[in-house]
């Protein structure tokens, strides 16, 4: 089984959904002849020919709208946002016609496309590289909302949302393309190549889209989390010596709340961890769905681990990050409670 890190994983997804179904189309700004920034387009164009992966002008906006376009029409635009702090100028038309399309058609059209980003920080890229919108979409009724944090995860969530009939956003959590990181250094804990993830199956098969998986069994606590922080909430647990149960949600929406549930009323206390700024975060969303769910079984209140409310810091990028020191404050505070 070959060994992958999520940029290749996500590259093999693009040409299993490629050889399979000519309807797929590839675009978006320099994914063409230069592969993507983060090369995770790197061959298509040369395998698949300019009328399937080709670069789009600088406009987000447009982009989506030709998608939208496209998807009405039978075809299955798989696109590219660059990073996720560009998709602002598509908005509207995300909010407005691709989400709205199945409802507002009757389920006489379906919007077969998925727009893929790269979300969050770890390049030190400033405000405008960095951000953790995701959100803003969980929010918007009638898309779905991916997050991976494994390159096995990455291929198989990302042909199960190709395959799907309705409008996904794939975020792509760029801190931890090449592997995982601790939250202290500007370096991995582990290579991709020593991680059980990376081995990524050949060919066909499909993560499905609502279904988070316990990435680390225990009594004594759950931990949610998704992205980069899978990785960051695992280090902290074994850090603390905590017999934490450990839950990747992989999908936000839909969200695979009976997993999450049945492991509130076995372990009695929740911590939820996210990159994101606190207020009005997809973390909030959890700890609700956790009271209201699970309260009767709660020893403790819910506790969170975030980003800064804040707009990104350019300078302080791993100070920023809820790293092992916050999870440390938070874990201990959530079980002496």
């Amino acid at each position: 089984m070959p060994t992958m890190n999520m940029i290749q994983a996500l590259n093999d997804a693009h040409k299993v959904v490629m050889r399979a179904d000519e309807d797929v189309v590839v675009f978006g700004e320099d994914v063409g002849y230069f592969g993507g920034v983060f090369r995770v387009t790197e061959g298509l164009q040369k395998e698949f020919g300019k009328t399937r992966t080709f670069d789009a002008p600088i406009s987000e906006g447009g982009i989506v709208a030709t998608a939208v376009g496209m998807a009405a029409y039978g075809i299955k635009p798989l696109i590219e946002i660059q990073f996720a702090d560009y998709i602002y100028p598509g908005y509207d038309q995300i909010v407005s016609e691709v989400a709205k399309m199945r409802y507002r058609t009757g389920g006489e059209w379906t919007m077969p496309m998925v727009i893929r980003t790269p979300y969050g920080g770890g390049i030190f890229g400033g405000q405008t590289h960095s951000q953790s919108p995701e959100s803003l979409f969980t929010h918007i009724a009638g898309l779905k909302v991916v997050v991976p944090s494994t390159p096995y995860d990455a291929k198989g969530l990302l042909i199960a949302a190709v395959e799907d009939p309705d409008p996904v956003i794939f975020f792509e959590p760029k801190r931890i393309y090449n592997g995982p990181f601790d939250g202290h250094h500007d370096r991995p804990v582990t290579p991709w190549s020593k991680h059980p993830a990376s081995d990524v199956p050949e060919g066909h098969y499909t993560v499905p889209l609502g279904k988070a998986v316990i990435v680390r069994e225990g009594a004594d606590l759950t931990v949610l989390a998704y992205g980069t922080m899978v990785h960051v909430a695992l280090a902290a647990v074994i850090e603390q010596g905590l017999d934490a149960e450990v839950i990747d949600l992989r999908t936000l929406v839909p969200l695979d709340i009976e997993t999450i549930e049945a492991s509130v009323q076995k372990t009695g206390r929740c911590l939820v961890a996210m990159e994101a700024p606190r207020t009005s975060g997809f973390a909030s969303e959890l700890v609700t769905l956790v009271q209201e769910r699970c309260f009767y079984h709660l020893e403790a209140p819910v506790e969170r681990v975030t980003g800064w409310d804040t707009p990104y810091p350019h300078a302080y990028e791993w100070a920023y990050f809820p790293g092992p020191k916050r999870m440390k404050t938070a874990l201990e505070k959530v079980m002496a409670d």
